[in-house]
């Protein structure tokens, strides 16, 4: 076993276990796009990043692909991760606007602005789907090609895939294909229809370090009132 601090907790994990199956277990909520059980840790959409190490050693990590080490400290929700994940849904709204998965997460972060140039793509290059397709359904009819700008999922030369089983799994995971908003106004890409209130002790400067991690927050959601404890 492997013993480490998560969020102040002092926990122990099999050896294996990833920073985000560790947090999951224990239940602190982290966003992800590309991860999915069942399916190798990819790291892509960045959205699980979490903080690890102390003052200026402290560095952000993908939960996904992190092993639990011996005598580490994470924390999930301070205020480097989190100005981190608005900057990464951002980057996933200039993509792909009309995805209902990144709008709540728009939503739920309160990213309100979005400050980059708009692509409206219909792929984040998460991976998801070429993984479905190699790991779960053993076809590999699809995969990536290209690099940089010009990296893109598809099948080999734009064919028709002789070995595609037309099993739809890869539509299934697809965080912008499964729900389509439509929103649809090219000089502002965030809909904010859906906002949620979020807890206003996150804006607290004593909670640098640590953050509200409820989900939602009780404190915030019944009493309607800041977090006396910012869930520390």
């Amino acid at each position: 076993m492997i013993s480490l601090n998560i969020n102040g907790l002092d926990v122990s994990v099999e050896e294996g276990t990833t920073l985000l199956e560790a947090a999951k277990f224990l239940g602190f909520p982290i966003p992800t796009l590309c991860h999915m059980e069942g399916l190798e840790p990819y790291g892509a959409c960045r959205l699980c990043v979490v903080e690890i190490g102390e003052g200026a050693g402290a560095k952000l990590v993908t939960s996904c692909t992190y092993p639990a080490q011996e005598g580490l400290k994470v924390r999930t929700t301070s205020k480097r991760v989190a100005k981190a994940r608005k900057m990464i849904i951002e980057l996933l709204l200039a993509s792909s606007p009309q995805s209902k998965t990144i709008q709540d997460l728009a939503a739920k972060y309160e990213v309100k602005q979005q400050r980059f140039r708009q692509e409206f793509e219909d792929c984040i290059l998460c991976g998801l789907c070429v993984r479905m397709c190699e790991e779960q359904m053993v076809a590999k009819a699809i995969g990536f090609r290209g690099r940089g700008q010009e990296r893109s999922i598809g099948t080999p030369f734009d064919k028709k895939s002789d070995v595609c089983r037309l099993c739809g799994g890869c539509m299934f995971v697809c965080p912008v294909c499964t729900l389509r908003c439509t929103y649809n106004e090219p000089d502002k890409a965030i809909c904010g229809a859906c906002s949620n209130i979020s807890a206003p002790c996150l804006d607290k400067d004593k909670f640098d370090d640590m953050m509200c991690y409820l989900d939602p927050c009780a404190a915030c959601e019944i009493e309607k009132q800041p977090c006396g404890k910012g869930g520390k």
